[in-house]
């Protein structure tokens, strides 16, 4: 995926994963201690809601902050207290799309460094064709569409963002990406016939791809499992990061991770996969469809 300043991209993706996994370990070791956020918060001369946002993987870590909270959770250990803040470091590398910052909402980078660390990424769409199969001239129309007063600068800077985001399918570490797209996203004209046509002919070939499941789930069904709309699940190669379900809204988004929780959307997408049709038959409909175009 290249490189921006030293760091490669997947080194600053697996810095989200990396956030989160110490925020979790920080939280196990505090409830063990039966210590309150509150208390937490007081020695390090922070408040109650800076622990919970740590916890969550959501603020950098500054290494005095890691000790002072160790020394309170009884964590003497010197091998244990320099693995954590070995990885406190790691996790405060910045990520290449830092600098999209000046179009990348706060909220949506969290998302895309665990897109990128990711080894499996599935989705459920229905409005248009998810970002990481999207054309540049596709992209461009969803963007301006949904930014009609932005300027043309904006736009593309937008644009340039998705595409880079699209390296992820084809990097040496690229995950395995299962995608369910609802047939009105694709009959939902984005641009003129011909940018219709080159998206529909763009999904053919990308579904070839040894690591891409495209599944089409056609009006023909009628309804289905996806009746709450469009979301995302991301699993990753670490086994004591839990699944992760993205919901994006308007001005933020939801990250799920309790096991209840993920289990629905788990099973929903199971039967979405179940009743859609095949990735050779649905490759027929988007053939079907571009004859249509």
């Amino acid at each position: 995926m290249g490189r921006v300043g030293d760091v490669t991209a997947s080194e600053s993706s697996g810095s989200v994963v990396r956030r989160i996994l110490l925020g979790s370990q920080l939280r196990r070791l505090r409830e063990s201690r039966g210590i309150t956020r509150e208390a937490a918060g007081y020695s390090i001369r922070a408040s109650e809601s800076k622990i919970s946002r740590m916890e969550l993987g959501r603020v950098s870590f500054k290494a005095r902050d890691i000790e002072d909270l160790l020394t309170l959770y009884g964590v003497t250990d010197e091998a244990e207290r320099e693995s954590l803040l070995g990885l406190a470091r790691e996790a405060n590398v910045a990520g290449w799309w830092h600098s999209y910052g000046d179009v990348l909402p706060g909220w949506f980078q969290t998302y895309i460094g665990l897109e990128g660390a990711a080894s499996l990424i599935r989705i459920y769409e229905v409005q248009f064709v998810h970002g990481l199969l999207q054309t540049e001239a596709y992209a461009h129309a969803v963007v301006a569409r949904g930014m009609p007063d932005a300027p043309r600068a904006e736009i593309d800077r937008r644009v340039a963002l998705r595409l880079e985001r699209q390296k992820v399918l084809v990097s040496e570490r690229a995950p395995r990406f299962h995608a369910v797209l609802d047939e009105a996203a694709l009959r939902r004209p984005y641009g003129d016939r011909e940018v219709m046509r080159d998206q529909l002919k763009h999904l053919i070939e990308v579904s070839e791809q040894p690591n891409v499941t495209l599944q089409i789930m056609p009006f023909s069904f009628g309804g289905h499992a996806g009746e709450s709309g469009a979301f995302t699940m991301l699993s990753f190669p670490e086994s004591d990061l839990s699944d992760i379900v993205y919901l994006e809204q308007l001005t933020s988004a939801l990250y799920l991770d309790k096991r209840e929780e993920v289990a629905q959307y788990e099973r929903v997408m199971g039967r979405l996969h179940q009743d859609s049709p095949g990735p050779e038959e649905s490759r027929d409909l988007l053939r079907g469809l571009l004859q249509l175009t």
